[in-house]
């Protein structure tokens, strides 16, 4: 709090320190106006394009409160995740992977045609998820940087995702499609005949995963995250590897 006029439940210099889900240290006055800071907080950690940002409410107006006093509070996220992991599709393996995803220090972004499944994946607030009619368009969305893996209902769908990456010229930290050699040559097949060149055409991983566990979600959503925490640990030794993907 960088100023306090009128009657207000704090004094300016006062200071409280949220987290995404919405733990907090210190205080900023209690009741509404810290509810409505605390909220506001919550979505300045999931709105990657606000880092900092000054509001002044007026108390009565504003929040709603009896007093009549002017707060102005100064908002600023540290050390938010910057490792943001997009999946796009929801089915059984991709829910798998956003459940183990959600407990690591990322956020992540699942996105689906396919209500009835977005609505299966539990809500958490490391998780943003989006239902839409063209993932297409989500995916032009994305921006370099992004570790993002196609898990959708087979490559008919996974193709116009890597389509629209490459031809934006997006580059993720980490691009993958699940599924298997033989599908990923049909990908690359198809992306060079849209006119994308060979080099970038390939610039995906599939297979993805570690080679460990079974053939079940779980154990198939483990060895992705692994191999996520892999990538993203040899990229901070070697910050040249980010984006360069290769036939694994």
């Amino acid at each position: 709090m960088v100023e306090a006029t009128g009657s207000t439940p704090q004094d300016a210099g006062s200071k409280m320190l949220v987290d995404a889900s919405g733990r907090l240290h210190g205080t900023v006055g209690g009741g509404k106006v810290e509810h409505r800071a605390i909220e506001h907080a919550k979505e300045l950690l999931l709105d990657l394009s606000r880092s900092r940002e000054l509001v002044d409410w007026n108390l009565q107006r504003d929040i709603g409160m009896t007093c009549g006093g002017l707060v102005k509070l100064f908002f600023e996220v540290y050390c938010r995740d910057q490792w943001d992991v997009v999946v796009f599709g929801a089915g059984h393996v991709a829910g798998a992977l956003v459940k183990v995803l959600c407990t690591l220090d990322c956020h992540v972004t699942c996105i689906d045609t396919r209500r009835e499944w977005i609505d299966s994946i539990d809500d958490h607030p490391r998780l943003t998820k989006l239902c839409v009619d063209d993932l297409s368009a989500e995916a032009a969305k994305r921006k370099s940087g992004d570790y993002v893996i196609c898990m959708t209902m087979g490559h008919a769908t996974d193709r116009p995702v890597l389509s629209t990456l490459f031809k934006n010229g997006i580059k993720p930290a980490y691009l993958g499609v699940i599924g298997s050699k033989s599908k990923r040559g049909v990908l690359e097949r198809e992306l060079r005949s849209e006119g994308i060149d060979p080099e970038t055409a390939s610039s995906f991983r599939c297979p993805i995963g570690l080679p460990i566990g079974s053939n079940q979600p779980a154990e198939i959503a483990i060895s992705i995250a692994a191999q996520l925490l892999q990538h993203r640990d040899e990229t901070k030794k070697n910050p040249c590897i980010a984006g360069q993907e290769t036939a694994t």
